[in-house]
């Protein structure tokens, strides 16, 4: 599924974690899930939900329409 202006969400978690210089693992610990749901967030087999959403935003203090793809800037 495409966002709002056609980026989709594993690409857009990729692009995050090499501009951080972040690990999958590093990514998941950050914001208390485990390192095999965020490799299926990259994979395209699953989408985190709205308390996921709010803990990557708080952890690293970037606005949630960024991960949703509604804005490109953090």
């Amino acid at each position: 599924m495409k966002n709002v202006d056609g980026r989709e969400f594993t690409k857009i978690l990729r692009e995050f974690l090499n501009e951080n210089g972040l690990t999958q693992t590093d990514f998941a610990e950050a914001i208390g899930a485990k390192p095999g749901q965020v490799s299926e967030w990259l994979k395209g087999k699953a989408k985190p939900g709205y308390d996921y959403l709010k803990r990557m935003s708080e952890a690293f203090s970037v606005s949630a329409d960024y991960f949703l793809g509604i804005k490109e800037d953090y």
